[in-house]
């Protein structure tokens, strides 16, 4: 990942190959997605993006700014057992997915990340 944003900041390529993250099959895609070199502004969006921890901690001297999104736990889960529950799961399949996994890494990622240089709260 570094590699690949590394060479979009330089900027001297007339396109990249990106990988992109296929929620529906749950699988990174290599080549999912190509980036040209005319793209003035490029966003990076992860829940590990902050997170102070190798491989992570290595691309934060890449990204020019940062921004995290400050939302109540709750309200969290809330949106991720709907988005579950939109991806084709039963209720009790996309709560119990949120609580044994999402709400775990979004604990994790809150708190071993470091602060952004804006932070955006609801």
């Amino acid at each position: 990942m570094a590699a690949v944003l590394g060479r979009l900041k330089q900027n001297t390529e007339a396109e990249i190959v990106v990988p992109v993250f296929d929620r529906k099959l749950e699988i990174s895609r290599a080549g999912g997605r190509l980036i040209s070199k005319d793209k003035a502004l490029l966003l990076v969006e992860g829940n590990y993006q902050l997170l102070d921890q190798q491989p992570w901690a290595a691309l934060r001297p890449i990204y020019d700014l940062t921004v995290s999104l400050n939302v109540l736990l709750a309200d969290l889960e809330k949106r991720l057992v709907q988005r579950w529950k939109d991806y084709g799961l039963d209720p009790i399949a996309a709560r119990k997915r949120v609580l044994d996994n999402d709400l775990e890494n979004a604990k994790l990622v809150e708190s071993l990340s470091v602060v952004a240089d804006f932070t955006l709260t609801e």
